[in-house]
């Protein structure tokens, strides 16, 4: 981003404030900052972090973005920042102190002195995804931090981290970014073209980091439309092709997750640091050298909770099932079982695109096209207009979020596909 700006954040202008505040006056020990996933909670974080390690021995130029301590931030490798994110097969945050690093291992790195003597920052990404016996370990940190010490945790979902974390921490709310400044922060990571940056800008709905992975990754946003397209023509189908077609979705959204994932990774790897909203491979000052690393996962991903159906099993009259395949061919040709984390996030990724469908859909029914986020799709959402209405969309967007709850809940997602499946109809007449 534009090495002109102390704060690379763009579009929030109230936690920005909030920010400059504080660091005009006193920094509280833990700030929680939430707000949708990939709206730039992260690079609002690694803000605050380079103005606390900043050397420039002017307190108001800090963080001048040029000094060694700023330059070691931006690159992701001070030893004094400690970062940890969701890691492992079910992308969450452990209690840690074996394989898996978690909360344990970064309470023991900041027991330690700070390196270069100063402050010390720990950043904790997608702290919902704490587990419960992480967030307890976490507590005694939060109530009584080292010396010199700042916690800054990072949550889509605050209801998930327990009413003890939130009342220890200083919460600063972020929202959705403008689309201009989508729009900027994919042409200064130099990802795209200005009409390209326009399209992730409106993919994104004000998420900068569902921006930069789309942007980084032609395939997601391919994959995204195949998806939309298939959507809209098995509205019209029966109920058997129906939960075929969706079965078959299901591998497509797979396909559509590990785009978005390689497109953050692509992203982030572009800034030298995971910049403005992406995840990428988070570092941890000492824990490094003990060889541990945490794995991150792209927020957008996770932007895909938002939908689902009425709990009931949707096994059809013809008794065929949608699944989110369980196993696939391995390089040898055995089966190998996809882990359920793996479907989960699959399952998520095709209620996201279904979600934004219907929104876009809606606007075209609403007859204020204007509104339509993916405007490739516009054609096709004008054909098949005629068979919906606002209200039944309306109903359809409430099932979605409903999914994406009980998807969250660990409900099978074979189940929440089948019933979304068979609900899915342009008209009931059709069914």
């Amino acid at each position: 981003m534009g090495a002109d700006r102390r704060l690379l954040t763009l579009g929030q202008p109230a936690a920005l404030a909030a920010v400059e505040a504080m660091l005009g006056s006193h920094v509280p020990h833990a700030i929680l900052l939430v707000g949708p996933a990939g709206v730039g909670k992260t690079t609002l974080a690694l803000d605050l972090a380079a103005a606390l390690l900043c050397v420039d021995p002017d307190p108001a130029a800090r963080p001048c973005r040029a000094c060694r301590a700023c330059r070691a931030v931006a690159h992701g490798n001070h030893p004094d920042l400690h970062r940890l994110a969701p890691g492992g097969a079910g992308s969450v945050i452990p209690i840690g102190g074996r394989e898996d690093r978690g909360i344990r291992d970064l309470v023991a790195e900041l027991a330690f002195l700070p390196v270069e003597g100063g402050a010390r920052v720990a950043v904790v990404e997608a702290a919902d995804r704490m587990t419960e016996d992480a967030q307890s370990a976490f507590l005694k940190t939060l109530e009584e931090p080292p010396r010199d010490v700042t916690l800054i945790l990072c949550a889509s979902d605050e209801e998930r981290l327990l009413p003890t974390i939130r009342s220890r921490c200083v919460r600063l709310r972020l929202g959705p970014v403008p689309r201009r400044d989508v729009e900027t922060i994919v042409r200064e990571r130099g990802l795209a073209d200005a009409p390209e940056a326009a399209r992730a800008a409106r993919l994104a709905d004000g998420r900068p980091g569902v921006a930069l992975a789309y942007a980084a990754s032609p395939e997601a946003v391919r994959l995204r439309s195949e998806i939309a397209r298939t959507l809209l023509d098995l509205a019209s189908r029966g109920r058997t092709d129906r939960l075929i077609g969706i079965r078959d979705l299901a591998g497509r959204a797979s396909e559509l997750s590990k785009a978005i994932r390689d497109g953050a990774a692509r992203a982030a790897a572009a800034a030298g640091s995971d910049g403005a909203g992406a995840t990428g491979a988070p570092t941890s000052g000492r824990g490094r050298g003990r060889g541990r690393t945490a794995r991150g996962r792209a927020s957008a991903v996770d932007d895909g909770a938002g939908a689902s159906a009425d709990g009931t099993s949707g096994a059809s009259d013809e008794g065929a099932s949608t699944q989110v395949p369980e196993e696939t061919a391995g390089g040898d040709g055995r089966a190998v079982r996809i882990p359920a984390a793996e479907r989960r996030a699959a399952a998520l990724a095709l209620v996201a695109v279904w979600r934004d469908l219907l929104r876009d859909l809606a606007a075209v029914v609403g007859r204020d096209p204007r509104l339509v986020r993916d405007t490739d799709l516009l054609d096709d959402l004008t054909l098949v207009a005629p068979g919906f209405d606002e209200a039944a969309i309306g109903q359809a967007l409430a099932r979605l979020d409903v999914a994406g709850e009980r998807l969250e809940g660990n409900v099978s997602p074979e189940i929440v596909l089948d019933v979304l499946a068979l609900r899915h109809r342009a008209s009931p007449t059709r069914a």
